[in-house]
């Protein structure tokens, strides 16, 4: 068992409060299991008595009549006999048509802690928090990250680290050891989110455009792209009805579904957000290279992509930055703190480092300047008091940017 003792205690720390629990994140990243299984385990090991734990899993199907609203409201009626709080969990809230009432019912008519899960970030962000006028919060879970990984297999960090930037972090691949079964079931996971999370839910009737939109944005990562940019290439492969705003629709589709994450540019003289030119990250790197046929393997991109997605999983804002006319990889916010932060391989030799060094230039305002680099070197302070850290050290430590 993988232990998800970060999420754990994010549970924890709402138990009991006035707010409904909004569990988000791509399909089988693990929502169910650390809400169904290790979440529920410690509420009984805390003392509650099972019958006052109300699990629904709505992709079940037994419970396919509780998509029904009012069959799903009537349902938790009927499983609550007394006054002591119930905790109530329903999996893949998203599939009931008018969720957003059922849960804004629940939580006004029962003593009860709501707890839900969901594949979609339009519906449960939006919908739910408008109807609660606030009362929920967001616990955004994404797939097992290094740390939790390696932790959990008894090898090396490198041969830990190769496993996990080829099949990537779901919870099934970490479990498996069998290649030829973690490619299937990532080619089915994959065909899933497309099909049934994304296509049908949008009423996308141009599949083969869209598949090959999530194949170029998959061999893009790291890429500045932008609908223009992207209609372009398309029309180029063939595509000779394809348009911006369709593009556009597309990429928030695949945003809402958790498939990919839009990191924006950020002017950092100019102190202003910019309109083109983004950069797009795929919350797991299996996923990608199962969809690529495990081409382009590019160790720069795929280490700026682990580390994006590892800073937004420890709760940091991050955008790309424009600085002047260099480019910085992250500008990472979390309250006070701000750090602006270079991937790369190596900075070994000095073509490279100064390069990446020189996207600093100009920044004399206090705030960390780090690189992240796959280089096994003991200094961590450069010249003009520049960090530098290893991957390895990034990845298995949550507060490396704090002490570094």
């Amino acid at each position: 068992m993988i232990k998800r003792d970060f999420y754990l205690e994010k549970l924890i720390s709402y138990k009991d409060k006035d707010i409904v629990k909004i569990i988000t994140g791509i399909r089988r990243c693990g929502k169910s299991y650390l809400l169904f299984d290790i979440y529920y385990n410690y509420l009984v090991e805390s003392g509650v008595n099972k019958d006052h734990i109300i699990a629904i899993n709505l992709e079940s199907r037994k419970n396919i009549k509780l998509r029904d609203p009012d069959k799903l409201y009537e349902y938790v009626n009927n499983q609550i006999i007394d006054e002591d709080k119930y905790y109530i969990f329903i999996d893949e809230i998203q599939m009931v048509n008018e969720f957003e009432d059922v849960v804004n019912g629940i939580k006004t008519d029962f003593n009860s802690d709501l707890y839900i899960t969901g594949s979609n970030s339009k519906l449960l962000s939006s919908d739910i928090n408008t109807k609660m006028r606030g009362r929920g919060i967001e616990i955004k879970v994404y797939p097992i990250s290094f740390k939790e990984f390696f932790e959990s297999r008894n090898v090396d960090r490198q041969t830990a680290f190769n496993e996990y930037i080829t099949y990537g972090g779901l919870p099934y691949i970490c479990a498996s050891d069998n290649k030829n079964e973690k490619i299937e079931y990532l080619n089915m996971i994959n065909e899933t989110i497309a099909f049934k999370d994304i296509i049908e839910r949008n009423h996308i009737r141009n599949e083969a455009l869209f598949n090959s939109l999530i194949e170029l944005l998959f061999s893009s990562i790291g890429s500045y792209v932008s609908p223009n940019r992207i209609a372009n290439t398309l029309k180029s492969n063939g595509y000779k009805s394809v348009d911006n705003e369709t593009i556009s629709d597309y990429l928030k589709y695949l945003c809402d579904a958790f498939l990919l994450y839009k990191a924006t540019r950020y002017d950092i003289k100019g102190k202003e957000y910019l309109k083109t030119l983004n950069k797009y990250y795929v919350v797991d790197m299996g996923l990608r290279n199962a969809k690529l046929n495990y081409r382009q393997i590019e160790m720069t991109h795929i280490l700026e992509n682990i580390v994006y997605l590892e800073l937004l999983r420890r709760g940091y804002v991050v955008d790309i930055g424009k600085n002047n006319d260099q480019e910085i990889d992250f500008i990472v916010r979390s309250n006070d703190d701000l750090y602006y932060i270079q991937v790369s391989l190596t900075i070994e030799n000095d073509e490279t480092k100064n390069r990446e060094l020189g996207a600093f230039k100009g920044l004399d305002d206090g705030y960390k300047k780090i690189v992240i680099s796959m280089d096994n070197n003991p200094l961590v302070k450069l010249e003009k008091g520049y960090r530098m850290i290893n991957i390895f050290n990034f990845l298995l430590d949550e507060n490396s940017l704090l002490f570094i």
